[in-house]
C-alpha cells in the first residue's frame, strides 16, 4: 500500500493537470491541483452509510454494555439474595462432605445455564431488531438488497461477552456462598431478627444501577428531542403530495437544446396525467445531498469577502413553487417567453435578500456571477422573491439561494427531475400512470419514482435511529433499575420480617414499617441519583459539539430534571410495594413464630 501510494502521487501533478475540469474557476485550480490522491483498502474505503453510522452505533454500543452491566447487577442482587436463601442446604452439603469448590461449581454451572437461556433468547430477537434497524436507516427497497443476518464474527463476541459476565457476575455469589460452617445445618432455618446489612452489596449494586439507568434516559430525552425538533423543522414546502421522478436520457436520441424540449414534453406529459395537479422539472431536488454553488459579485454598496458571496443554485422549470407550495413573497415566477434569446433571470430567497440586499425588496434588481471562464457574465435580473426552503439539510440554516430558469440552460446535462404533485391521496398511487405516460413521450428514458416523503424521512435516518434505539434501552434500563429495587426490598423484607414485628408490638405501628422501608428506598435512589447525574454531566462532553445532538445543550437542565423526577417515580412504586407488604405484617403471628 505504501508503495503504490508513493508511486501514484509522484506522477499526481501530471494527472491533476490533465484532468482539470472545463471552465474551471481560477481560484480553484489551485486546491485541485495540490489535492493529493490516497488510496485505502476496498473493505474500509468509500462508504457513506459507515461513515455515517460510525460514531452513532459507537454511541449505541456504549449504551449497550450500560444496559448490560445493569441487568448483571441485576442477575447479580438475584444470585446473592438465592445463595442466602440457601445458606442451610449448602451449610447441609459441607456437613455431608462437599467441597466448597464443589458447591462452587454447582452454583455457576446455574449462572451458566442462566446466561446460556438469556443468550439464546437475545439471538432470537436480535434477528429481528437486525432488519428493523436496516429497514430503519435504509428504507424498504435498499434493506431487502442488505444481508441482516447474524455472522460467526457476531455470535464469537455474543458467546465471549456471555462467558465473561457468566464469570464475572457469578463467580463471586457462588464464591460467597460456599463461606458456610457446617453448623449452619443445626440452625432452624429462616430465623432472623436482624436482616443483612442496610448497605450490603446488593445495596450498592442498586444505587449503582440507578446511576447507569439516570444516565441512560438522559441520553435516551436528548436524542428523542433531537429527532423531535429535526422531524418539525419547517421544510418551505409541503413534501407529503410530491412524487419525484428521476429521468436519465443517456439512451435517447434527444442531445444538447433537444433535451431541453424533451424534459419540457415528460414534464407535460406527467401534468396532463390523471390525478396530478402539477408537475415541474428542477435540477437540484432538496435533501438529497445534491448542491450546487456559485459566487456572485458584491452587489452596489457592499465589500463582502469571497467566502461569503457563495449563494446556492436551483435550475427549475415555470411552475415549479406552485408545485411544492413554496409561497411567492413578490415578482413573478418564471414562464416559457424566459429562452436564451430573452434577458437572464433570477428568483432569490428571503435570505438572499436580506443577506445581499438588506432585507429591501430585490424584485428589480440585477446581480453577476463572479468574473471566470465558467458562468456567463451577463447580468442577472432579479424577477421573484420566494419564501425560504431547505436546501441540503435540516440541521444547517436555509442558506441564500437563487433559482434559475430551467429553459435558459445552453447546455442540459442527461438527468433532469420531475416533481409531480398528487391532486387527492398518496403520490405513490400515481406510479404506473406516470410510467405509462413518460414512455409514451420517448421509451428510451430511464425512469425512478420515489415519493418525496421517503426522503425527507431518510433526512432524519440516523436520529431517528438513535432515538429509537436510546428510548427502547433507557425504558429496559428503568426497567431493570425498578425490578432491581423492588427485589432488593423485597428481600430485605422478608428478611426483616421478625423485626419488623418487634417494633410493631413495640408501638411502631404500619406506618412505622412502611417508613422503616421508604427511607431505605429513598436513600439507596438518593445515592444513584446523586452519581448518576455528576456521571451525566461528565459523559455530556463526549457529545458536544457532535452531530447527534440538535437544538439543545448536552448538559440541558430540563432533560435532566425530567429523567431525575422519572427515575425517582419508578422507585418510589418499586419501594412502595415492599413498603405496603411490610405495613401488613402481623406482629403476633411473627412473635408466635419466632
Amino acid at each position: 500500500m505504501e508503495r503504490a501510494m508513493a508511486a501514484l502521487r509522484g506522477v499526481q501533478p501530471q494527472i491533476r493537470q490533465a484532468t482539470v475540469p472545463p471552465n474551471y474557476r481560477p481560484q480553484d485550480l489551485p486546491k485541485y491541483l495540490k489535492d493529493p490522491f490516497s488510496l485505502r483498502a476496498a473493505a474500509n474505503g468509500p462508504n457513506a452509510l459507515g461513515r455515517q453510522y460510525r460514531d452513532p452505533l459507537t454511541l449505541i454500543m456504549v449504551v449497550v454494555a450500560l444496559v448490560l452491566l445493569i441487568a448483571c447487577a441485576n442477575i447479580a442482587n438475584l444470585l446473592l439474595a438465592r445463595a442466602s436463601a440457601r445458606r442451610h442446604e449448602l451449610s447441609v452439603r459441607v456437613a455431608l462432605g462437599a467441597s466448597r469448590w464443589r458447591i462452587a461449581r454447582q452454583l455457576l454451572a446455574e449462572s451458566a445455564l442462566l446466561s446460556l437461556s438469556g443468550t439464546l433468547l437475545g439471538l432470537l430477537a436480535a434477528r429481528w431488531g437486525a432488519r428493523v434497524l436496516v429497514l430503519e436507516m435504509s428504507g424498504p427497497a435498499t434493506a431487502n438488497a442488505l444481508d441482516a443476518g447474524l455472522d460467526w464474527r457476531v455470535l464469537l463476541f455474543t458467546a465471549g461477552v456471555a462467558t465473561a459476565t457468566t464469570l464475572l457476575f457469578g463467580l463471586v455469589p457462588a464464591m460467597r456462598s460456599t463461606r458456610v460452617a457446617p453448623s449452619e445445618a443445626i440452625k432452624e432455618q429462616g430465623r432472623s431478627i436482624v436482616g443483612e446489612s442496610r448497605f450490603g452489596p446488593g445495596s450498592w449494586l442498586v444505587a449503582a444501577q440507578i446511576a447507569l439507568s439516570l444516565v441512560l434516559i438522559v441520553g435516551a430525552g436528548l436524542f428523542m428531542r433531537t429527532f423531535s425538533t429535526l422531524a418539525q423543522v419547517h421544510l418551505g414546502f409541503d413534501p407529503d403530495p410530491l412524487m419525484i421522478v428521476s429521468a436519465n436520457a443517456r439512451r435517447s436520441s434527444a442531445e444538447g437544446q433537444g433535451r431541453t424540449a424533451l424534459y419540457e414534453r415528460l414534464r407535460a406529459a406527467a401534468a396532463a396525467t390523471p390525478g396530478v395537479r402539477q408537475a415541474a422539472l428542477l435540477t437540484i431536488t432538496p435533501l438529497t445531498g445534491s448542491e450546487w454553488d456559485t459566487l456572485i459579485e458584491n452587489p452596489p454598496g457592499m465589500s463582502l469577502p469571497e467566502s461569503e458571496r457563495d449563494v446556492w443554485v436551483n435550475e427549475v422549470s415555470p411552475g415549479f413553487f406552485a408545485t411544492f407550495g413554496t409561497p411567492m413573497l413578490a415578482g413573478r415566477d418564471f414562464t416559457p417567453r424566459d429562452t436564451l434569446a430573452a434577458p437572464h433571470v433570477v428568483i432569490v430567497n428571503e435570505t438572499f435578500a436580506r443577506k445581499y440586499f438588506g432585507g429591501a425588496n430585490p424584485v428589480g434588481r440585477s446581480v453577476r456571477h463572479e468574473r471566470g471562464p465558467r458562468e456567463d457574465q451577463s447580468p442577472l435580473e432579479i424577477i421573484g422573491l420566494v419564501h425560504d426552503a431547505v436546501y441540503d439539510s435540516l440541521r444547517d440554516a436555509v442558506p441564500p439561494t437563487m433559482f434559475r430558469p430551467f429553459t435558459q440552460n445552453e447546455t442540459p446535462g442527461a438527468n433532469t427531475t420531475i416533481a409531480v404533485r398528487a391532486a387527492t391521496g398518496s403520490p405513490a398511487l400515481l406510479t404506473r400512470s406516470l410510467a405509462d405516460a413518460l414512455i409514451h413521450v420517448d421509451g428510451d428514458v430511464t425512469l425512478t419514482f420515489k415519493p418525496y416523503h421517503d426522503t425527507v424521512r431518510a433526512a432524519t435516518a440516523q436520529e431517528r435511529v438513535i432515538a429509537m434505539l436510546s428510548a427502547f434501552f433507557g425504558g429496559l434500563a428503568l426497567l431493570l433499575a425498578g425490578i432491581g429495587l423492588y427485589g432488593v426490598m423485597s428481600y430485605a423484607v422478608s428478611r426483616r420480617r421478625t423485626e419488623i414485628g418487634i417494633r410493631m408490638a413495640l408501638g411502631a405501628g404500619p406506618a412505622g414499617a412502611v417508613r422503616l422501608v421508604l427511607v431505605r428506598v429513598a436513600t439507596l435512589v438518593g445515592l444513584g441519583l446523586a452519581a448518576g447525574t455528576v456521571l451525566a454531566l461528565w459523559a455530556a462532553k463526549f457529545v458536544a459539539g457532535s452531530s447527534l445532538i440538535y437544538g439543545l445543550q448536552p448538559r440541558d437542565p430540563a432533560t435532566l430534571v425530567s429523567a431525575v423526577v422519572v427515575l425517582s417515580a419508578i422507585g418510589a412504586l418499586a419501594g412502595y410495594l415492599p413498603a405496603r407488604r411490610a405495613s401488613r405484617i402481623d406482629p403476633a403471628r411473627v412473635l408466635r413464630e419466632g
